[in-house]
């Protein structure tokens, strides 16, 4: 898994508490000096890398050192801690953490800005993939077979089987399989309703996305059961909830979350199209 590079920049009193809340987190890798110049050598160097930069607002120079880099530079994600302020703006920091320890505020920051930086990298990466699949949108007619374009697209992804499941009503939960993809055993296997307790009705109800794998809690029943070995699952469209895109894997541990970043932008395609029907 990609770790985050971070360099903590705070007052020296509060170095150590910063240290061991940020150094516990499994995929962050932590660098921690006490003043801005020595945070200026560190961002210079060609040799070390930086995602983002948690700045202290009590040290000296602050928006000044801000303002410098946004020119200098440009993609580095800076998070400024203001521990002293009830309620602060960004300005040019691209997030302000005035709580930091409270429920992780300042990791869930972190996290969510690289979350973007990666659905950016994303996207610039596979738009020739999704051309593809707006070529494949626009010729298909009809729903159902813009559903099963999507599925078939997903399935080249490098999924081993790709469900669509239509979102008929939330209360009672109503989620009707529609398409699917891949080898016939699985096929006719496939739950053809989702439940409440399955994570195809957990993603139809809360509009998240979400992987599971074989020990998990919400789950699908065939990996649950071992006859698959991960699972993710998006929902297709925002305020308007059109059903789930289900896609797994034989292997274990094998979906990452910029494969499902691919999926959701697939699935916002295709809740596009099924819009203008």
């Amino acid at each position: 898994m990609a770790h985050t590079d971070l360099l903590v920049t705070v007052r020296r009193e509060h170095a150590s508490r910063y240290f061991q809340n940020l150094s516990t987190q499994p995929d962050f890798r932590v660098k921690l000096v006490t003043n801005i110049p020595d945070a200026l050598e560190l961002i210079a160097d060609r040799d070390k890398h930086i995602d983002v930069l948690v700045l202290d607002n009590g040290l000296e120079r602050v928006f000044e050192v801000v303002t410098d880099l946004r020119h200098t530079h440009p993609r580095l994600l800076i998070v400024l801690v203001d521990e002293d302020a009830d309620f602060a703006m960004p300005g040019q920091a691209d997030e302000v953490s005035t709580d930091p320890f409270t429920n992780d505020d300042l990791v869930r920051r972190i996290n969510r800005l690289m979350s973007d930086r990666s659905l950016e990298t994303l996207r610039a990466d596979t738009m020739p993939s999704l051309r593809e699949f707006a070529k494949k949108l626009r010729k298909a007619v009809g729903e159902i077979s813009k559903e099963q374009a999507a599925v078939s697209t997903c399935r080249d992804l490098g999924y081993d089987y790709v469900a669509f499941y239509r979102l008929e009503s939330l209360d009672p939960l109503q989620v009707t399989l529609k398409a699917q993809d891949g080898p016939a055993p699985i096929q006719a296997v496939a739950p053809k309703q989702a439940t409440a307790d399955d994570i195809i009705g957990w993603v139809a109800k809360t509009g998240q996305s979400r992987i599971a794998s074989p020990s998990d809690e919400v789950n699908h029943p065939l990996v649950r059961r071992g006859r698959l070995g991960q699972v993710a699952c998006t929902p297709v469209g925002t305020t308007s909830r059109y059903g789930v895109i289900v896609a797994c894997r034989n292997e274990p541990n094998s979906i990452t979350q910029q494969n499902l970043l691919m999926l959701e932008l697939v699935g916002a395609q295709l809740a596009a199209m099924i819009s203008k029907e």
